[in-house]
């Protein structure tokens, strides 16, 4: 599902005009990401959440030519599914 046929499906389904509901997902994407900008954790129940780590800097390997590359130290955002969200895909 890509952002565009969100908004579509929750102007639909919602019955609301395709701006409100664009206006809508953008809100709480944004949310969402300076919420993890603050270093706090996102968590929608029956969904999962969203949270970061910090990665160590390391010592890593081009792999093209085998050369060893410095690799800064770094936050990456993960995503743990919720329970719900687990049983419904293995279903």
């Amino acid at each position: 599902m890509t952002k565009s046929s969100l908004i579509k499906a929750i102007s639909s389904q919602l019955e609301m005009p395709l701006k409100e509901a664009d206006v809508a997902v953008n809100t709480i994407f944004d949310t969402m990401g300076a919420s993890l900008d603050r270093g706090d954790r996102v968590e929608l129940r029956g969904f999962g959440s969203f949270g970061l780590k910090d990665r160590q800097s390391r010592d890593g390997r081009n792999p093209k030519t085998g050369e060893k590359v410095h690799v800064d130290a770094k936050r990456v955002s993960f995503f743990k599914p919720g329970r719900e969200l687990r049983r419904r895909v293995d279903a």
